[in-house]
């Protein structure tokens, strides 16, 4: 091989070695990270309310996304207005402070504050974070994705129950 033919062969290889590494070094300032769709947040809500109607319970659903934004929200018949706040207010607290110790629920945060020194909990009260059950994390392939809350049930006990019973319903969609 001649060394015009080297050299133009050397260039060549430079010049795919830097378009190849140019898409990664654009890719370095995106996130991207795993939502679950509208139509199965609003599954989620609609199977939710259905089942804790089937139990006699009245309440609301709320999905969000992991910056807190409300992604599906659903008015069971009769549930009281102010449960649309506390379903939010738990499914935001779920998508938030759950995240630091991979805990799943508002309840587990709850326990765990529970048995904490005084002095590890937090004096200030956090703008829309309830440690009330019925805040449940929802997870694909173990991470987290969203987080559901519900509200309007005669406990946080079952608002919890009603959002496992319907993750679990479509929990094989979303791995």
């Amino acid at each position: 091989m001649s060394p015009v033919s080297r050299k133009i062969q050397g260039i060549a290889l430079a010049l795919v070695f830097v378009a190849g590494a140019v898409p990664t070094a654009l890719a370095q300032g995106v996130v991207n990270r795993p939502q679950l769709s509208a139509a199965l947040a609003n599954e989620l809500v609609g199977d939710t309310v259905a089942i804790c109607a089937s139990r006699g319970y009245k309440v609301w659903a709320v999905v969000v996304n992991l910056d807190g934004v409300r992604q599906a929200l659903l008015r069971g018949d009769g549930a009281p207005i102010h449960s649309q706040d506390n379903g939010y207010y738990k499914a935001y607290s779920a998508a938030s402070i759950t995240l630091g110790r991979n805990e799943g629920s508002t309840k587990e945060v709850a326990d765990r504050m529970a048995k904490a020194a005084p002095s590890a909990v937090p004096f200030t009260q956090l703008p829309n974070v309830t440690y009330g059950q019925g805040g449940v994390t929802i997870k694909a392939g173990g991470q987290a994705i969203a987080a559901i809350g519900v509200s309007g049930a005669p406990g946080g006990q079952l608002d919890e129950a009603c959002a496992r019973e319907a993750i679990a319903k479509i929990q094989d969609r979303i791995k």
